[in-house]
């Protein structure tokens, strides 16, 4: 049992609007961490910029609130320079997926250890309501008055095409879903990215209504779990089936489909395309941990590098590097 408890990670007081999903998220990632055990003392927890990336501020933890976009690019020295360090990135999806979408795809590619927690509501907050990458196409917002002309980003697309290795999604308002998530990401070894569904009461409100209760996730969510059939509903009336190459949703008992038609979630499946199929899905949101597969890191990889070509070297520091070669005495 972890000795610490929710309030060792608790620091200040939030400014975030009253309502936020940040301030749901804080809650859960709190909790978290006291389940987790992870001294605070050996936690990063790095940001950009943008409403959700006061975070560092609220975390009795080692923080730094960074620049836009850079919060995977900062993240990633700390932790291959501090290894044994458990790094937080935290971001939104404006900092996380437009000025910092770079840093997000090569973060995953790399797979770096790091866990890559992105707040989704779909605008941008802190500069009052513009667009965000996921906002959807012919959303009205202060920068598109008459409705967006673009298709958004969807994280988990983005998160698969960098062969991304950990994929999980929760919703704000949903301590425990969350709290499941995170906890599954730290165990996670390697990139985990997880998408936080939230809403932005000032300039958003309601981008993700059809979850954002309990009522709402009962009707229109699907929590997977790994190894267990994929089914939903207030009574579990509906289960997930193969459909050629997709999955469709089917009432168990009718239409001659039995418990028996209905897939199990398998998250350690290297292949993953049943798994972006089932996080690309509008209905039912797939909530809890879609991707989960183990693959070498960057980190445990370029230490490894070093300490090899240290080894071969014949000098270990700059004092033996000077004296490495022909060497004179100027009288």
């Amino acid at each position: 049992m972890s000795e610490y408890t929710a309030k060792d990670y608790k620091k200040g007081q939030p400014r975030w609007c009253p309502g936020c999903g940040d301030h749901f998220f804080l809650a859960s990632l709190h909790k978290a961490m006291a389940e987790i055990g992870v001294a605070p003392h050996d936690i990063a927890v790095i940001s950009g910029i943008g409403c959700s990336s006061r975070l560092p501020h609220y975390m009795a933890t080692y923080g730094m609130n960074t620049i836009h976009g850079r919060a995977a690019a900062i993240a990633t020295g700390c932790k291959v320079s501090n290894p044994k360090l458990s790094v937080w990135q935290v971001s939104g999806d404006g900092d996380g997926l437009a000025i910092g979408g770079n840093h997000f795809i090569h973060a995953n590619r790399r797979n770096i250890d790091l866990k890559m927690i992105l707040l989704n509501n779909r605008i941008y907050g802190l500069t009052k309501g513009q667009y965000s990458p996921t906002s959807p196409r012919g959303f009205v917002s202060k920068s598109s008055p008459y409705g967006t002309v673009e298709d958004p980003f969807r994280p988990a697309e983005l998160c698969f095409g960098a062969r991304g290795h950990f994929f999980a999604r929760a919703v704000a308002t949903d301590a425990e879903g969350t709290v499941n998530v995170l906890k599954t990401a730290h165990a996670h070894k390697g990139a985990a990215v997880c998408e936080i569904l939230q809403n932005c009461v000032i300039f958003n409100d309601g981008t993700h209504e059809a979850v954002y209760t309990k009522e709402g996730r009962a009707k229109n969510a699907i929590y997977l779990k790994h190894g267990e059939k994929m089914v939903f509903g207030e009574n579990n009336e509906f289960g997930l089936v193969q459909d050629g190459f997709g999955v469709k949703v089917v009432t168990i008992g009718q239409d001659g489909y039995t418990m028996d038609d209905v897939l199990v979630h398998d998250a350690h499946c290297e292949d993953n395309t049943l798994q972006l199929k089932l996080a690309m899905m509008e209905y039912p949101v797939a909530l809890g941990v879609i991707r989960d597969v183990e693959a070498p890191t960057y980190d445990d990889a370029v230490n490894a590098q070093i300490e090899e070509v240290k080894a071969a070297k014949k000098y270990h520091n700059f004092a033996e590097l000077l004296e490495t070669n022909d060497t004179w005495e100027v009288k």
